[in-house]
């Protein structure tokens, strides 16, 4: 599991840098294109678009082809986007260039979580999975820290170029990872999932046991016929489909993107300097990594679900103080110490909790029949709401001021909390197999599994 692990720091890692590298970089394209606040978003957005159409896209190539043949295909687009992006002439090239880069990304996300999930044991399985998530703040960090270190010594061009390096050992390292297990099984090739478990279990019973499950699981899936995506409508699987889908569009509608794309931006704009202001961004993409750091070695102790309803309201009380200072200048003299200790707070809160989540629940909760197309969506979901989010980010601050915005968002994470309330269960400890079978019997939504427990 070693290089699994690996594997998907690299691609976690290039999601944080290709996404968060806007944040300093949009500071020298804004100067050079001379764009207005609207040219900015489309810049910024640009990779969120090609991020729904990659994460849509890509369900079909994970089932046909396998998910470790399409994360190889995945890591040439990104080497191909990268560049292009880097040589891009004028702002409409560079957007055009970031939506294929895009693309990579979104295909990524939809891909390599449930990879890493389908190959993980149950106990250990939120702590693997999380390696995305861990290594997606290693990606933002990185992008900060070349945001602030090196906006001086290298052009906006030289910072987004330098991720086809990482892109590149992605290719490579694929060529030596194995196939998904439940892959395997449904191309009718058992033995070689039985040898493949072998390398990454403790035992031959625990091996022969988990591909009976998913044998058993897979005859099931064949007896209804092939997925189409009309499935993800069917009555029993809806609870596993709202949850997963609001899950996704929660973890990007509380904010976590537009505060790292925009940190910089809208601080210049309330006055503060360009030096303070990449600072700030700096310390918000720090929290970020040390908080799913942190969220990586606690989710498969303290569960998925219970994470996030601790964390949650705390991330909303951050963004209403943070209102309230920009709303009503409050603070005189230590109001910028005071900003900046409302958005650590904010990304302690959300970091920790929803985003330590946001890729694990999509690989976890969805039946193996429809579990592609379902991951694809839930990428999409994620990706549309992102691309939602950064899209309107800076003409909502024009239209209702810092503030204002900040308590919209506010709202939002509050919203989410009731959400994952009623809607999402927990899966710490719980096998694929054990989770789809809640599906079948019922049990599913937390209110009914406490009652069936009780």
């Amino acid at each position: 599991m070693t290089l699994v692990a690996m594997l998907a720091a690299i691609s976690g890692g290039l999601y944080g840098y290709d996404t968060g590298i806007i944040s300093g970089a949009l500071l020298q394209i804004s100067t050079e294109f001379q764009l207005d606040a609207q040219a900015q978003e489309i810049v910024a957005a640009a990779i969120l678009l090609g991020a729904v159409i990659g994460a849509l896209a890509s369900s079909r190539f994970s089932v046909s082809i396998g998910r470790r043949r399409t994360i190889i295909a995945v890591a040439i687009l990104y080497v191909v986007g990268v560049l292009a992006s880097a040589v891009s002439r004028g702002a409409w090239e560079l957007a055009l260039s970031r939506v294929f880069l895009g693309i990579a990304v979104g295909a990524c996300t939809q891909v390599v979580p449930t990879y890493i999930a389908e190959l993980a044991p149950a106990d250990r399985r939120g702590r693997l999975v999380t390696f995305f998530n861990v290594s997606i703040g290693v990606g933002i960090l990185l992008a900060a820290i070349v945001g602030v270190v090196l906006q001086n010594d290298w052009t906006w061009r030289w910072m987004i170029g330098v991720a086809a390096i990482p892109a590149f050992l992605l290719f490579v390292g694929m060529l030596f990872a194995p196939f998904s297990p439940r892959w395997l099984v449904e191309q009718g090739r058992a033995d070689e999932a039985h040898d493949t478990l072998m390398r990454i279990r403790d035992s031959e019973s625990q091996v022969r046991r988990e591909v009976t499950q998913i044998e058993k699981v897979l005859d099931r899936s064949k007896a209804r016929g092939a997925s189409r995506w009309r499935d993800l409508g069917a009555k029993w699987l809806r609870p596993a489909v709202i949850a997963g889908l609001g899950v996704a569009a929660f973890t990007q509608l509380s904010g976590i993107e537009m505060m790292i794309y925009y940190t910089p931006t809208f601080l210049t704009q309330a006055g503060f300097g360009h030096s303070s202001a990449l600072l700030a961004a700096l310390g918000v993409a720090i929290t970020y990594l040390l908080m799913t750091l942190l969220g990586k070695l606690v989710v498969d102790h303290v569960g998925r679900r219970t994470l996030t309803l601790w964390m949650m309201p705390f991330a909303a009380i951050a963004l209403v103080l943070l209102g309230a200072v920009f709303h009503f200048n409050l603070g005189g003299d230590h109001r910028g110490a005071l900003v900046v200790a409302c958005l650590i707070a904010f990304m302690i809160f959300n970091s920790g909790g929803i985003q330590v989540i946001g890729w694990l629940v999509g690989s976890e909760i969805y039946p193996l029949r429809i579990r592609d197309r379902a991951t694809g969506a839930h990428a999409a979901m994620l990706w549309g709401s992102n691309l939602l989010l950064t899209g309107t980010a800076l003409s909502m601050t024009q239209w209702l001021g810092v503030g204002g915005a900040m308590w919209v968002y506010a709202g939002l994470n509050a919203l989410g909390f009731l959400f994952v309330f009623v809607c999402l269960p927990e899966t710490k400890g719980r096998s694929l197999e054990e989770v789809e079978e809640s599906l079948h019997d019922g049990t599913f939504l937390p209110l009914k599994s406490e009652t069936r427990a009780a």
